[in-house]
């Protein structure tokens, strides 16, 4: 058995009880956790890659105080995978790459516990070329998939094969086992209604359909004997027909007397058209549900601790929900890959070194449904450890000219390698567009990214001067090395009267959005003209509902009933027209998160117009042609978000003076250099010009 103290809460600073309620210790079953924070699980896409990556990854997170990990999900037999990147648990080869990650965990002083799931009519066809399987056959919106339903035959084999996974899990090490039930996968699916249509002893009341999640919850049991084991139960399916809130109850009950020693409270299916962990979400606003798992456990005589999870990104905000005693855990899963030491920084007494999860999804959960590996936008060098964690030391001056995304990370990895580092920005605050995002409804999380760099910066040294605009290269002749991150400009556009006084850039509008009229034309509608459209409307909403959210019992259905977002705007006193040429409204945006955005304005009043061609702009308005109609779009406002140009002046003067110069983010290609992008390169940057420039000391 490992230390129980994590090494990493002292490698920051002495631990001192400022979180009192985070940092008592608690017990789940015969496991003794130092602490009430849990990693929670995460599929990686990198589970099947170098396990020295993999163990890389989750040993950061140990020495950052991290008590129990548990991992991405493990498939229980081929059918159950969701997709050919996940671990099959009971394949000896995969068994060889845990070995590896578990002793790396222990050896750090780490817990960690390994999450067993199958995912039924969520199962990819493509990976195995095998059939997905189900309670019934009913079509997943999700995995575009008609599951052939389940024999007598298959569900005991298939109870058989999670009893065999953890018995595996148990040969392996690992502290804990988490059974995966929430989230629409197998379990969830035999619990509900909708994908539960069977009339047997599997399915036909809501007794008969907890028979199999019940049924997998004592096979697992009986394999693991003193190791602890957590179930994932859904609280809140929301999806209309799905289980009750008084049936999701029973079943965590049920499952407790069958040998649950926590239950982990998720919440929503792939499925749902309810928000669950987008940056809309409020902070804290599922708490509810788990609150409510938890009296309806206690209430039955069935009490075991209760984890809540989503939308949590502070030791504040968890401290308060802790102290509120509606649950006894908190689980943080993306928090950990924006800052693998968010624990031990903010346990020392500095959380505003902490670079905060900003909820965005995009390298994230959007790269989980897919094969690519999972990083974080705000902390690329997260799921490459071995790679980035530690640059080659420098001590050469070098100036970083531009403080978007890109030039903060370049300059925060250089002066972390030791570089003397002079940052200049022409604006009067860092940050680059993340300021135009932080002023979007539901994206208030993007400044938290800003206040992490202005003083992590300066933690580091960083020399950063604002309201400094750099156009002669010659200025920056004395460095070593300079790092063009200068950004983009608006693109305008060849439209007939595009010069008139009533249009204006997105960049003006974002400004000064209470000058933008009470009619609006929006020409382009990527990201940044859905974000306009999105702000506009809260300007002048009948309301909007605030983050974070407070922890009481109306809050759960108030949410659900109102969308569950915090950009959920009343009707907008303005009249808001969001158009583009081809494509759809806010292509290029996250798959999880386009969906929720695009509903929320559309329900504000905005009217979204697709396959237009803009003909001329008057002094009423933009007149547009659709389908061989030509119509009026009338605004008194129109604002152009049609794509951006980069802004690379100064390094075509950095060339021609024989400066050495690396080039970055939207200064290097406005077209295709998202956030994602513009970080990553920084990094990247950052360690390139470490390795070529003298090293330090």
């Amino acid at each position: 058995m490992p230390p129980a103290a994590p090494q990493g809460i002292a490698a920051f600073g002495s631990p001192a009880q400022r979180y009192p309620m985070l940092q008592s210790p608690v017990r789940l079953g015969s496991l003794r956790l130092p602490h009430r924070i849990m990693m929670g699980s995460m599929h990686l896409n990198r589970e099947l890659a170098d396990p020295r990556a993999l163990a890389a990854f989750y040993v950061e997170r140990v020495r950052g105080g991290a008590g129990l990990i548990i991992t991405g999900a493990a498939a229980v037999n081929q059918e159950g995978a969701g997709g050919a990147g996940y671990t099959l648990i009971r394949e000896t080869a995969h068994q060889d790459r845990w070995r590896k990650v578990v002793t790396a965990v222990h050896d750090a002083g780490g817990l960690i516990g390994l999450q067993l799931f199958h995912a039924g009519r969520y199962a990819s066809r493509s990976a195995f070329g095998l059939s997905p399987v189900a309670p019934s056959a009913v079509y997943s919106g999700y995995s575009r998939d008609t599951p052939d339903a389940m024999t007598d035959a298959q569900i005991a084999a298939t109870i058989a094969d999670f009893q065999a996974a953890a018995e595996v899990a148990v040969a392996l090490g690992f502290d804990a086992v988490e059974v995966m039930g929430s989230e629409g996968y197998l379990l969830n699916q035999f619990a509900s209604p909708v994908t539960n249509l069977r009339d047997d002893a599997w399915g036909g009341d809501p007794a008969r359909r907890r028979e199999f999640p019940v049924a997998v919850a004592r096979a697992v049991r009986h394999a693991l004997g003193s190791t602890p084991m957590l179930m994932r139960l859904s609280g809140a399916d929301l999806v209309p027909g799905s289980s009750t809130p008084e049936e999701a109850d029973a079943l965590a009950i049920a499952c407790v007397r069958a040998g649950a020693d926590a239950i982990d409270v998720g919440i929503g299916w792939h499925e749902s058209r309810v928000p669950t962990v987008q940056s809309l979400v409020p902070h804290g606003a599922w708490v509810p549900v788990a609150a409510r798992v938890k009296t309806a456990l206690v209430e039955a005589a069935a009490a075991v601790p209760v984890i809540a999870a989503n939308r949590i990104v502070s030791l504040d905000q968890a401290e308060r929900i802790l102290g509120s005693g509606v649950v006894d855990l908190v689980s943080l899963a993306r928090p950990f890959l924006a800052d693998p030491r968010i624990l031990s920084k903010s346990f020392a007494g500095h959380p505003t070194l902490v670079n905060t999860c900003i909820g965005c999804n995009e390298a994230c959960i959007d790269r989980s449904l897919g094969r690519e590996p999972v990083s974080c936008l705000v902390n690329p060098t997260a799921g490459r450890e071995l790679e980035f964690s530690v640059l080659p030391r420098t001590s050469a001056r070098v100036a970083v000219v531009g403080a978007g995304p890109a030039g903060m990370e370049a300059a925060r990895a250089l002066a972390d390698a030791g570089a003397l580092v002079s940052l200049f920005e022409a604006g009067q605050r860092i940050g680059g567009q993340f300021l135009m995002a932080g002023m979007v409804p539901g994206k208030s999380d993007f400044l938290e990214t800003v206040r992490y760099f202005e003083h992590e910066l300066a933690r580091l040294g960083v020399r950063v001067k604002l309201g400094v605009s750099i156009a002669n290269a010659a200025k920056l002749a004395g460095f070593d090395h300079v790092v063009v991150s200068t950004g983009v400009h608006p693109r305008g556009i060849a439209v007939p009267g595009a010069g008139l006084p009533l249009v204006l850039d997105y960049a003006h509008a974002f400004r000064n959005p209470d000058a933008v009229g009470d009619a609006v034309a929006i020409i382009g509608a990527g990201g940044i003209g859905v974000d306009l459209a999105h702000l506009l409307c809260a300007v002048r909403a009948g309301s909007v509902f605030g983050c974070p959210a407070p922890i009481t019992n109306g809050r759960e259905s108030f949410l659900i009933a109102n969308g569950l977002a915090d950009g959920t705007l009343g009707p907008s006193a303005r009249r808001v027209t969001l158009m583009r040429r081809a494509g759809a409204i806010g292509a290029g945006m996250g798959a999880t998160t386009r969906w929720a955005v695009v509903s929320a304005i559309r329900r504000a009043g905005v009217r979204t117009v697709t396959d237009v061609t803009y003909q001329a702009i008057d002094s009423g308005g933009v007149w547009v042609e659709r389908d061989g109609i030509r119509e009026h779009i009338e605004a008194d406002t129109v604002v152009v978000a049609a794509g951006q140009e980069s802004n690379d002046a100064l390094a075509g003067g950095l060339a021609a003076a024989g400066i050495a110069h690396t080039v970055i983010g939207g200064a290097l290609a406005a077209s295709g250099t998202n956030a994602v992008v513009a970080f990553d390169q920084g990094l990247r940057a950052a360690a390139a010009i470490a390795a070529a420039l003298p090293a330090a000391g």
